[in-house]
């Protein structure tokens, strides 16, 4: 008998379930590594004021976008296949069944070799990698079990435990984004962030706008107004949602305040979770303890301005 061929359109059909397959494989693992990030921090890694800002978001819709391809694509090959048997049997699906299970066999492999060789160096073995290392784990497991059973014909032979396993996989996939909402907040909620954010952005542009007037000036400016300088292509900075202007007082010869009105609490620490190294708010400005932290509403930031950092600038001095 003869072998069935391989037409276009069973090539292009493999390639992109595969695609697609690892695409939706690889965004659904790094999502969970970010919500770990989340969870238990690194204070290595900086500060984050929106955990949408690394990456969170993208690797979100893309598992969402590639999943619901790659699930389209299979349940129609498998349709096909059911159709007409002899489709299991070209040289395409046999190369994309074995080099999967290739590739998650080397993972399982790769990730076990990682957390041996975390143990005999006498590495801290943190919750963070451990739990990074369980995901990988059981990731590429599942994904290796899956396509053993397919290639040995097990869910051609069991097709309501092929929809079983389909409606668990989907039902994963629901939680695991429903539950990003909860643990990092809804795309609404980065949006609030980014504008706040945004605010404090501004504030410590004013901020360095007010140090470089007294240096120039020998005192601090009166308003915000006198630091607007077309020859400098300075616009003073308004709130981006409303476009009220900050508030600035001076406080003494020294001393000013910056207020502004905030949506939510401020989330400039490490991925929102609270760290010991404070978060500088410029040198030569001594500012109150918790620096450009915030909460919901107004809130002002009392600075002074320390001469010995910031001395005037000369203006006797012959020019060169």
């Amino acid at each position: 008998m003869d072998k069935p061929k391989t037409t276009p359109k069973d090539f292009f059909l493999w390639a992109g379930a595969m695609v697609t397959l690892y695409g939706s494989i690889i965004s659904f693992i790094n999502l969970l590594f970010g919500y770990i990030n989340y969870v238990f921090p690194d204070v290595l890694y900086g500060y984050y004021g929106n955990p949408y800002d690394n990456g969170l978001s993208y690797w979100m819709a893309a598992f969402i976008i590639l999943s619901v391809a790659a699930v389209g694509l299979l349940r129609y090959i498998h349709t096909t296949i059911a159709h007409d048997p002899s489709r299991a049997d070209i040289w395409v699906r046999r190369w994309a069944l074995y080099l999967t299970l290739f590739i998650a066999g080397l993972t399982i492999l790769g990730d076990l070799i990682t957390l041996l060789n975390a143990f005999l160096a006498g590495e801290d073995l943190t919750t963070r990698f451990l739990l990074k290392v369980l995901v990988v784990l059981l990731v590429a497991g599942g994904v290796f079990m899956h396509f053993l059973a397919d290639l040995r014909g097990y869910w051609a032979a069991k097709p309501a435990r092929a929809n079983a396993v389909t409606v668990a996989v989907g039902l994963v996939g629901i939680i695991a984004i429903v539950s990003g909402f909860f643990i990092i907040g809804t795309p609404w909620d980065a949006r609030v962030a980014r504008l706040d954010n945004q605010r404090v952005s501004d504030l410590e542009s004013l901020q360095g706008q007010i140090l470089s007037f007294y240096q120039n000036k020998q005192a601090l400016p009166n308003t915000l107004t006198q630091l607007e300088d077309p020859t400098l292509y300075y616009n003073i900075p308004v709130d981006p949602e409303t476009g009220a202007a900050y508030e600035y007082t001076k406080t003494a010869d020294l001393g000013f305040e910056l207020c502004a009105t905030f949506k939510a609490e401020g989330r400039s620490m490490n991925y929102g979770r609270s760290i010991s190294t404070p978060v500088p708010v410029g040198y030569g400005v001594k500012g109150t303890a918790d620096n450009w932290q915030h909460g919901i509403g107004r809130t002002c930031f009392v600075r002074s301005v320390d001469p010995d950092f910031f001395p005037p600038f000369n203006k006797t001095a012959p020019v060169r």
